[in-house]
């Protein structure tokens, strides 16, 4: 059977492929295809098979054909969660141990250093052709004056393709610091993608990681990393997602909080005596969570923000190897509890 490792990440990750063909799948006992796909502070309960009400059928049935982690840690923040995925290290051995300023010291630079190698520098000497696509943000170095500024951009640190956004955010809309490959672009001047329905950064991406799998060279594996940045603000989602959730919310944050870690105790994400840890103040305005409205122009968007893109392969073998953790442990100090908790979300 033809194989191919897909891991779906969570800063702080999620996401997926729409009419990717699985012609190019490695040959069987040969290199597998690698693709890791990352979404933007995302909560880890909020997709349907880690216990949300957050509508993701397709990862629902990657779940079924893989494994699921059950724990994870990230570093707070998006740029350093990023460094340490694509490198393996510590973010402040890459020199990104915070954001991207330059703050004068070694592991705060602002910037991949040379003494790490990201996967993709690692796997090409390897045989693999490398694919990105989405957001970088492991460079200070988003609007280059010249062509040695960008040193640590994609191409530069080991991928032979690239679309996307080099900075941290931007509107899902119409993107600045836009990229393809080398070049910066435009949503209007790009030669290459011209949707036929207004453009979304989230369907952009997924539209053209699946272009390049389906140009690939099938004679040798790929790496894709696939980094979305929903579901990170701004919350910018199609009307008709949002109106799937219209009055999903109204309930208020604790229901659907104690609705998600009984979801979690029956898939068997958290232990079946898992309890939510407490919540650290206000969150509605000033006033207690519960019972109170949440604002709908917020949370309705987010649940659309995770749509994914179905892919036309069903011949793909998905696997994921990890050992399965217990997330929580009853006895641990709060602080603890706080940081392995239930429900809780990564930012």
């Amino acid at each position: 059977m033809k194989k191919l490792l897909l891991i779906v990440w969570a800063t702080t990750l999620v996401g997926g492929l729409h009419n990717a063909s699985a012609a190019h799948a490695a040959k069987p006992g040969g290199q597998p295809n690698i693709i890791i796909i990352m979404s933007d502070d995302m909560g880890y309960s909020d997709i349907g098979c880690y216990g949300g009400e957050i509508q993701t059928p397709v990862l629902d049935g990657l779940a079924k054909q893989g494994l699921r982690f059950t724990q994870f840690y990230n570093t707070g923040r998006c740029c350093p969660t990023r460094a340490s995925l694509l490198t393996g290290l510590y973010p402040h051995q890459t020199g990104i141990g915070h954001m991207m300023d330059d703050k004068g010291i070694d592991g705060y630079r602002g910037d991949l250093n040379r003494s790490c190698v990201t996967i993709a520098e690692a796997l090409k000497p390897a045989g693999y052709a490398t694919y990105m696509v989405g957001k970088w943000h492991v460079t200070k170095h988003t609007h280059p004056e010249d062509e040695a500024d960008k040193f640590n951009w994609p191409l530069q640190r080991g991928f032979d393709r690239y679309y996307g956004i080099i900075n941290g955010a931007s509107s899902l809309w119409d993107p600045n610091s836009l990229t393809r490959d080398n070049r910066p672009i435009t949503i209007r001047n790009d030669a290459v993608y011209q949707p036929s329905e207004p453009y979304h950064f989230t369907d952009a991406i997924s539209d053209n990681a699946s272009m390049f799998i389906n140009q690939h060279d099938g004679s040798k594996p790929f790496f894709m990393y696939v980094a979305y940045t929903a579901a990170h603000w701004p919350m910018h989602a199609r009307e008709r997602d949002i109106a799937k959730y219209d009055g999903q919310y109204d309930a208020g944050y604790e229901p659907i909080r104690q609705t998600r870690l009984e979801k979690m105790k029956q898939l068997g994400v958290v232990e079946p005596h898992a309890k939510p840890c407490p919540t650290v103040g206000p969150c509605c305005g000033g006033m207690s969570c519960r019972g109170r409205r949440i604002p709908t122009s917020a949370t309705d968007a987010t649940g659309p923000m995770f749509r994914i893109r179905r892919t036309a392969s069903t011949s793909t073998m998905c696997t994921k190897a990890a050992s399965r953790p217990r997330l929580l442990r009853t006895g641990r100090p709060a602080s603890r509890r706080r940081t392995n908790c239930a429900a809780n979300r990564a930012t």
